[in-house]
């Protein structure tokens, strides 16, 4: 299947930026040792594919799921192969003592990059799994870029999101406060991120669930109203390697809007996603129909579909990579934006929220609704609505 078909274009995004600076990619990350945190997630894989392609003298990547860590050492065998470099895995937590004696131990470390993030909107549905969200997406960031302060890496970088921009959930909101924590430091060590769209097929992903749903043999299930850009994981990971090696500090990079990219619906992506597997979908009016129907239609290479409008916590019809304000160069490259000169001016506030969290999670009693208004109290335009839904009420 291709997936640049199946989310409606032809061409890859970044491709002429990488070829024009190919060789000074490999320059650069053919002398660096790199550390990757969080590199067997679906973005982690892409950019440790890019790096380890380019020859880098020591790659390490960090990741608590084994499983996920094992298939990445598989992928890249049966695709790249080998380097001369010193590539090796490491299934610890990064919030581990284990992890702080690796780091003790292997580094230091030219670029350390931390790409691992609880990515779902649905995350946020109890305060419990939500306090998880801000200490991975946050409190995470700020030790590993203290890992890379203590070590003056070249550059330390961590993932955002474009859900970090004018935010309507709690995810979003919480990379847009990580953005801040790290943004602050530019002065210390070169800091930068990169936000992009949605991840098409990133596993726990909507599009990753039609996978899932065609093996099983389920119905699928779409919302017809919520439009989405979407990256390929290689334009993933491509979109961090140029951050990474050749963004300047305090810099945020994103996909620049073309014609190649554009605003779509999960639904219309369902449809060409099925009928690049060569199966008609079946409208149905309801989850039941497509239940009891599918095993009729499927045998008749045809599948059962619910579309339906949107009514969870956290949606946003739509989505964009930078706010009113920011400090846009839209000339440096082709295919990528790039957000110069990150500055926030609520460094108090920052240490106020960090102080009020460490005092919750102390406590061990907080709730959603306290944790809604602490974030309000960094990001002021973060416009949180509940509506008592969330996306485990659907198909």
């Amino acid at each position: 299947m291709d997936i640049s078909k199946v989310v409606g274009r032809s061409l890859d995004l970044f491709e002429k930026d990488i070829s024009q600076v190919d060789q000074k990619l490999r320059e650069l990350v053919g002398a660096s040792r790199f550390l990757v945190v969080g590199g067997a997630g679906s973005i982690g894989k892409a950019v440790v594919r890019e790096i380890f392609a380019r020859k880098p003298a020591a790659l390490h990547v960090v990741d608590i799921s084994e499983n996920n860590m094992v298939e990445l050492v598989r992928d890249i065998r049966s695709t790249i192969g080998y380097i001369e470099g010193d590539f090796r895995t490491f299934a610890v937590d990064v919030g581990s003592i284990e992890f702080d004696a690796l780091v003790e131990a292997e580094g230091p470390y030219d670029y350390v990059l931390n790409l691992s993030a609880l990515k779902h909107v649905r995350s946020e549905k109890d305060p419990y799994t939500l306090m998880r969200l801000i200490d991975v997406n946050i409190f995470s960031s700020i030790k590993t870029f203290k890992v890379a302060e203590k070590m003056q890496s070249e550059k330390y970088f961590c993932v955002s999101s474009d859900k970090a921009t004018n935010p309507v959930n709690m995810m979003g909101c919480s990379k847009r406060i990580m953005e801040k924590f790290i943004m602050r430091e530019g002065d210390r060590i070169n800091v930068s991120t990169a936000r992009f769209a949605n991840v098409a097929f990133s596993d726990g992903s909507l599009l990753h669930g039609f996978n899932q749903r065609l093996l099983a043999r389920h119905p699928i299930s779409a919302p017809r109203d919520v439009r989405r850009y979407f990256v390929t994981p290689k334009e993933s990971g491509q979109l961090c390697l140029l951050s990474v090696m050749l963004g300047n500090s305090r810099e945020i990079f994103f996909p620049k809007l073309a014609a190649e990219l554009h605003l779509q619906t999960f639904s219309d992506i369902a449809v060409r996603f099925l009928e690049a597997h060569g199966y008609e979908p079946v409208e149905c009016s309801s989850e039941d129909e497509a239940r009891s129907r599918a095993a009729e239609l499927i045998a008749q290479k045809q599948w059962p579909c619910v579309f339906f409008e949107s009514d969870t916590t956290g949606e946003k019809d739509f989505e964009e990579f930078y706010a009113e304000g920011e400090q846009l160069n839209l000339d440096r490259f082709d295919g990528v934006g790039v957000i110069e000169g990150v500055r926030f001016d609520d460094s108090a506030d920052l240490d106020r929220f960090a102080s009020e969290i460490q005092r919750m999670r102390t406590l061990g009693e907080w709730t959603k609704e306290e944790l809604v208004e602490l974030f309000l109290s960094v990001v002021p335009e973060f416009t949180h609505v509940e509506t008592g839904r969330n996306l485990d009420q659907r198909m």
